[in-house]
């Protein structure tokens, strides 16, 4: 094995310390210098003078980056950043049984054979306690892990019996090596202060601090409550035993990935073999597809030169034919055009009368054909304007007859409530003049009786005059839905007089706010979708946002505006869609509450109102007179 020396033997500049580095690093992995000891331990094999040859594999590392980041020269530097290179990426798998032996060197002092409790636990006693509420309390846990942070704790548990607290407590370090340290430094504190175990033993006055050490045989055999704790929680284990156990798992994590590595090469060969196989497959296919290709390539040649010359051929003999038909077609020509001048005259003149013929003709088809359209939808519109009008008339004079009958059957019924009156009244008076009287009375009954029967026929004249008023209605309404359907069919676009369906919501509507809400790109789509869902709810005869007002003795129905639904609308889309779906409601509630479906009606869109039957005919009328003027 070649030694290097920590000397400075040679000057090299910093631009050439990387490639230095990188050759002290190929010899360091071909086993050029001594890394670690027999015992486990590790050297610095570029600091032979130095009295410390026995370093833990982090007390190594950290020396030879520490050099290799210092001012030293490039030489030195060099060595120790390959040094440290090594440690980092070859060594690791060495680092935790070094640090095994490092603390099996420190802790030799004591018998090698000692048992400790693992996982390691320290032992504090003396924890300051006062009897309060019948028990005894102490520090927690917690406050005796903030007071030891410096030794790593992962938790401290404070002892407690019937009595309460025992002033005793149990430190729980990490299972590794470091924690071992960790523990170590714990109990080597405690002994520096004098608080260790062997001065609990033998003070006699402790005073009131803390005395902690590490856990062993001795306390894990302890009946008390300590005892008790780290038998529960813990196993007596020597150093040597853990470092044994983690050296078995080290052996064997090797061994199956040897194993794993030696399948893993077995599959890499086979895989070589077969990727062998295929190549050569390969290239035999490659050859024979190369000479296939030379074979076609040579065919196609042949072709291409048999189809020129056959292409040659046929050129020759085309311009031959090309050189006799451009002869004959000049003859042709020169014929041709002595007939055009004969004949052009005529056929100019007799086509301009044959396109002027048909352009008549068409035009006068097409206007009669409109003439007659026209006048067949005139004819109808008065057909249908003269009915309604009649039917308007007779019903009008029909309620007026029948109101005037009903004043004078009012009268003849106050005439007959004051006839029986008075004979009530005579009937009372009958012992003054009996005979006088009886006549009286008689005469008053026969006129009562008169008055009774014209009464009696005033009624049946009523109730004949109501059935014909109930058909005029019907007629009306039945005019009604007529103008409702023609208008539906004729459209009413920008219209005063038109056709509302009412309860039916419209997507226009919901337009702006999905602009404003979602962008110009979304906003048709989500305005669509808005209005399909809220058209769908007001169809839903399980919603009735409604709640029953009384104003002047009368019962109505309003919007319950603290409905649910109403009000996610409201935060959703604003007030102007709340308005709308609520105006929809509403309409929807007085045209059809059971069906809950939307009505057609005739509106007047000016004045936003139901309009009257006689508004929609004068439309009509203004609309024709309007046609047939332009006409």
């Amino acid at each position: 094995m070649e030694m290097d020396q920590c000397s400075e033997e040679f000057e090299i500049s910093d631009s050439d310390i990387p490639d230095y580095e990188e050759k002290l690093y190929r010899r360091l992995q071909q086993g050029h210098f001594i890394v670690r000891n027999t015992n486990g331990s590790f050297r610095c094999p570029f600091c032979p003078g130095k009295k410390k040859q026995d370093y833990a594999y982090n007390e190594l590392l950290q020396h030879a980056t520490g050099i290799g980041a210092s001012n030293r020269n490039g030489n030195v530097k060099a060595k120790h950043r390959a040094l440290a290179k090594y440690l980092k990426e070859d060594m690791v798998d060495h680092a935790a049984s070094s640090q095994a032996v490092a603390l099996q060197s420190k802790s030799s002092k004591r018998n090698s054979n000692e048992q400790y409790v693992f996982p390691w636990m320290g032992i504090i006693v003396n924890v300051q306690t006062e009897y309060k509420n019948g028990q005894y309390v102490g520090e927690s846990g917690n406050r005796l892990k903030e007071q030891l942070s410096r030794f790593h704790p992962l938790k401290v548990y404070s002892l407690w019996n019937f009595r309460g607290h025992t002033g005793n407590a149990i430190v729980d370090f990490s299972k590794d090596w470091n924690g071992f340290r960790d523990a170590m430094a714990f109990e080597n504190h405690f002994e520096a202060e004098h608080y260790g175990e062997k001065n609990w033993l033998e003070n006699k006055d402790r005073g009131s601090e803390i005395y902690g050490w590490m856990a062993r045989a001795d306390d894990y055999n302890n009946p008390g409550p300590i005892g008790d704790h780290l038998r529960k929680n813990g196993d007596l284990k020597t150093v040597d035993d853990i470092a044994n156990e983690e050296s078995r798992k080290t052996n064997s994590l090797v061994a199956n990935l040897a194993s794993e590595i030696e399948v893993k090469n077995k599959l890499l060969l086979e895989s070589e073999c077969k990727n062998t196989e295929t190549t050569l497959s390969l290239d035999k296919m490659m050859e024979e597809r190369d000479s296939l290709v030379h074979i076609y390539n040579e065919e196609i040649k042949k072709m291409q030169q048999l189809a020129r010359d056959h292409s040659r051929k046929i050129i020759v003999e085309n311009e031959k034919l090309r050189s006799e038909l451009d002869s004959k077609r000049q003859e042709l020509e020169v014929g041709r055009k002595q007939l055009d001048e004969l004949v052009a005259k005529n056929d100019t003149d007799k086509r301009k009368l044959d396109a002027d013929k048909k352009k008549n003709e068409l035009k006068n088809s097409s206007l009669e054909l409109a003439t007659m359209s026209k006048k067949k939808a005139d004819e109808e519109v008065l057909r249908l304007l003269e009915v309604h009008q009649k039917e308007k008339e007779t019903a009008v004079n029909k309620i007026l007859h029948l109101e005037r009958q009903l004043d004078q059957k009012q009268k003849l019924e106050l005439e007959i409530q004051q006839m029986q009156g008075q004979l009530k009244i005579m009937k009372h008076m009958e012992g003054e003049d009996d005979a006088a009287m009886k006549k009286k009375i008689d005469d008053m009954t026969e006129q009562l009786r008169e008055k009774v029967e014209e009464m009696e026929g005033l009624e049946d004249l009523n109730q004949t005059l109501i059935v014909k008023e109930r058909q005029s209605n019907d007629e009306l309404q039945d005019a009604r839905k007529e103008l409702i359907n023609g208008l539906k069919d004729i459209g009413t676009v920008r219209a005063t007089i038109g056709i509302k369906r009412m309860g039916e919501l419209d997507m226009k509507q919901f337009l702006p706010i999905c602009k404003q809400k979602f962008g110009k790109d979304e906003a048709e789509s989500s305005s669509a979708l808005y209005c399909s869902h809220w058209q769908d709810e007001l169809r839903k005869p399980s919603w009735h946002p409604f709640k029953v007002i009384t104003t002047e003795g009368i019962c109505k129905e309003i919007i319950q505006e603290d409905d649910e639904k109403l009000q996610v609308l409201k935060e959703d889309l604003g007030e102007e869609i709340f308005n709308v779906v609520t105006t929809a409601l509403l309409e929807m509630n007085e045209y059809n509450p059971s069906g809950r479906y939307p009505i057609p009606e005739l509106w007047n869109f000016k004045e936003n109102k139901k309009a009257k039957l006689q508004e929609g005919i004068q439309y009509i009328l203004k609309q024709w007179k309007t046609h047939k003027r332009k006409r």
